[in-house]
């Protein structure tokens, strides 16, 4: 019974993406051929790790505008090593940690400096940006190699795509995390209440610092899937992933106050919003409107989840049917 209890929120998005997915097979005769739905999931398969990653940050009742730009930075890193000769492997593990490095500091200004998530990753969105722009000196970096396209774009592992492998990986490591560990539970406690959990004795410093870290790394992680795809490196790519990523977590479920939601539903929140974007993209709906749309859809999940939405309608409704009741006559 507790079992289910668990799974429900997730089993009530699997019925919202597959009501989604009904409607655009209704609407667009394309929206289920193959290409499509690569299209979709080639996306979808780098918001989704980015999605952890800020999943980790919202759940101590944080937020990490950085991701975006610490992508683009992955992907400028990766492809000027890689256009120096340096092996597939050396490039990956450079980039990884050049990006795992920007998160941790990320944590630092957050544990160290007092300084508000939001304020501090939006210092840190700025100079990785900067720094992106000055080491690309202004032109797009072309990558050529082919062991490096083949693992993180175009490779096949146990008849999947790599990008997806690597998703569903990352995905599955976080639930357990979350679900199974010390450090999952501590995180939930943080988020949770703080103050509590600082007086109860959890390291929350240093659990900070390696969930920055992480989200950095991730971001690190879908630049690389990002660059293999587009075969270039460039400041430009990942301008409003950050976004993307936090309303996936919220469509999710999860609260911005912390504490609640996981990376699971995170990431089908994911798949929420590429298909819906995609649907719009095949019915012909301009750019305008669908950010209409999109934020209209944000603005329900939060008050939804973070606002007590679910327990006001359910007040209102209950409010409602007991006066209709009062009303008939015994």
């Amino acid at each position: 019974m507790e079992t289910a209890r668990r799974l429900l929120p997730k089993s009530y998005l699997i019925l919202v993406l597959l009501a989604i997915i009904i409607i655009g097979a209704a609407v667009s005769p394309d929206f289920l051929s193959v290409r499509n739905a690569n299209n979709v999931i080639a996306f979808s398969a780098i918001i989704a790790i980015l999605a952890v990653g800020q999943f980790f940050v919202i759940l101590t009742g944080g937020i990490d505008l950085s991701v975006g730009s610490i992508l683009a930075m992955s992907t400028v890193v990766s492809a000027l090593t890689l256009q120096t000769g340096m092996s597939a492997g050396l490039s990956v593990a450079i980039t990884l940690g050049v990006c795992a490095l920007a998160g941790f500091i990320n944590g630092l200004m957050v544990v160290w400096l007092r300084i508000p998530p939001f304020i501090a990753t939006l210092a840190m969105l700025s100079i990785v940006k900067g720094f992106s722009y000055i080491i690309q000196s202004t032109s797009l970096i072309q990558i050529s190699d082919t062991s490096f396209i083949s693992a993180f774009s175009s490779g096949v592992t146990l008849g999947l795509r790599n990008p997806v492998l690597i998703f569903i990986v990352v995905t599955l490591i976080a639930a357990f995390v979350t679900k199974f560990t010390t450090m999952g539970r501590r995180l939930y406690a943080i988020g949770g209440n703080p103050e509590a959990a600082r007086l109860s004795g959890l390291p929350v410093h240093r659990d900070l610092l390696i969930t920055y870290t992480v989200s950095g790394l991730l971001a690190g992680l879908a630049g690389l899937i990002a660059a293999a795809q587009l075969l270039q490196g460039s400041s430009l790519i990942g301008t409003g992933y950050e976004l993307d990523a936090i309303a996936a977590v919220v469509v999710g479920g999860a609260s911005l106050m912390g504490g609640k939601g996981d990376p699971i539903s995170a990431v089908i929140g994911v798949f929420i919003l590429a298909t819906i974007i995609n649907i719009m993209n095949l019915v012909g709906i301009s750019s305008e409107p669908q950010l209409v749309i999109k934020g209209a859809v944000v603005v329900l999940a939060v008050f939804l989840s973070s606002a007590g939405g679910v327990q006001r309608i359910s007040a209102f409704l209950s409010r409602a049917f007991g006066r209709h009741q009062t009303k008939v006559p015994a």
